[in-house]
Formats: C-alpha cells, structure tokens, sequence
C-alpha cells in the first residue's frame, strides 16, 4: 500500500515539475516577445499566464509573482501607465510579505512602482516613493548598483517634473 502513496507522490511531483518548466517557457517566450518590441504582445502572454500560475500554484508563488511583474511591466510599455501603476501597487504588499521588505525584487517593484506612478501623472508621489526608495537602495544594493543609480537618477528628473508642475499651478492661479 506505501508503495503506490509513494509512486503517487513522485507522480505528483513530476506533473508539478512538468507544469513549472511549462510555465516557466511561457513566461520566457512572453517576455521575449516584449524585449524584441512587441509590448502589447508580451502584455496579452501575460495576462493569460497569470491566472494559469495562479491555479497551477497559487498567487503566491514566485512563478505567478514574476508573471504578475512580467505583466505590469508590458502593460506599461504599452501604453497603459495607469494599468502599470495599479498592478505594481497590488503586487508591492504581496512582495513584501512573501519576500520581504528589503529583497531585491520587492525593491524593484517598489521602483518601478515610482516609474509608472510618475509616468501615469503624479510627479510628486513618485518623487516622494523614490526619494524613500534611494537611501533603501544604497544601504541594500550599494551606492554604485545599477538599480540605485537609476533610481538616483530619475529622483532627479522627477523633482524637477515636480517643481516645475508646481511653478505652473502658482503661475495658473496667479491675480494680476
């Protein structure tokens, strides 16, 4: 009788091996589909890889979380900045919980979580995110990592964006 638990536990396993290698080509195929400028392309792969993941292993799993990723990203190089946004906001808390505050990719969500919320038109929270994102990223990645330089960088560029948006609306509501 153990004998056959047995071989069903490691049929189990295959089949779950067998649905994670599967899965995990659909994610690379969607991905380079988006990298050889396909935006929208690689978004459609991925809103219909999502919720196979997320049946196959559950919405906690790396694999749906990079597909998750994977689909903000596309949604926003294709166009939908607000779409970006709002997926990285919902994928940030569940990063953070499964993963941690400070692993790298919670820090990456929480980066272009800034990116796209700029992007979609509010300058100053995605200057307030970023500017508590750097000294996160410096103390965790280093200074000089790529991610912290980044994000550095475009701190810079968005309190500019914001100090202009602000020069604007006290010049728009100026009395002469």
């Amino acid at each position: 009788m153990s004998g056959l638990t047995g071989r069903g536990r490691k049929s189990e396993t295959g089949r779950k091996a067998r649905e994670e290698a599967e899965l995990s080509a659909l994610d690379a195929r969607a991905r380079s589909t988006g990298e050889a400028g396909d935006a929208a392309g690689a978004r459609d792969q991925y809103a219909a890889l999502v919720p196979l993941c997320g049946r196959a292993f559950g919405p906690e799993h790396p694999l749906t979380l990079t597909a998750c990723a994977g689909l903000a990203r596309w949604t926003g190089a294709a166009g939908d900045a607000a779409g970006a946004r709002d997926q990285y906001a919902a994928l940030l808390p569940v990063d953070e919980r499964i993963l941690g505050p400070e692993h790298p990719e919670t820090l990456r969500t929480r980066h272009n979580l800034a990116h796209w919320t700029g992007k979609a038109g509010d300058t100053a929270a995605a200057h307030d995110q970023l500017a508590q994102l750097v000294p996160v990223l410096e103390r965790i990645l280093g200074p000089e990592h790529p991610e912290t330089r980044a994000a550095r960088s475009q701190l810079a560029d968005w309190t500019k964006r914001s100090a202009r948006g602000h020069l604007f609306r006290l010049r728009s509501h100026r009395v002469d």
